[in-house]
């Protein structure tokens, strides 16, 4: 018997106090060019119509550093290969709590900045998972963020891919987040 393959799964929202919870590290990469923002139009299949908007990234491997998931998730996810001296950061640290229909997620996050002209994607390099749950990307002109009807998270976007390599204006560790399409708790 093989088992079921992710696209065809039936999502069914599991009660809140009997979601799985698992715990992970991960990286995002703020990518832009100045002007507009690289984002994934991300959704929960097990609530219809949910939308909001992430930065590239993901988990991080077995033995990988930080930097090194950076660049993974970015070549996975875009299709774009950067290099560790492109990395600007990290800009900031936190600890977000994704509640979804079918499970909790707290991932202890890092963030980092890419500077680059604006490319085309390949997302050929798509998880089963990514190819479910998401629903596009977009270059969003940094001057529209606040006008997009979506949630963007993080909710310091604007901040961190205006703040360049002055670790003054870096917003550093800003604690504990819950970002949410099912609520965590009461």
């Amino acid at each position: 018997m093989t088992a079921e393959p992710f696209r065809s799964r039936t999502f069914t929202p599991i009660a809140p106090a009997d979601r799985p919870r698992k715990t992970r590290r991960g990286v995002r990469v703020v990518v832009t060019d100045g002007t507009a923002v690289l984002l994934f139009a991300d959704t929960d299949p097990g609530v219809p119509g949910s939308r909001w908007w992430v930065t590239p990234g993901g988990g991080m491997d077995p033995g990988e550093t930080e930097i090194e998931t950076a660049l993974r998730e970015l070549a996975e996810e875009t299709g774009f290969h950067a290099r560790a001296e492109d990395l600007v950061g990290p800009l900031m640290r936190r600890v977000a709590a994704h509640g979804y229909s079918d499970q909790i997620c707290e991932q202890t996050e890092t963030f980092y900045l890419l500077r680059v002209p604006q490319f085309t994607l390949d997302t050929s390099g798509h998880t089963a998972e990514e190819q479910v749950t998401l629903a596009g990307h977009a270059w969003i002109p940094l001057a529209s963020l606040a006008d997009v009807p979506e949630p963007i998270w993080p909710q310091q976007l604007a901040t961190l891919a205006s703040c360049g390599n002055d670790p003054e204006r870096w917003p550093g560790d800003v604690g504990w987040v819950e970002e949410s399409t099912v609520a965590i708790g009461p």
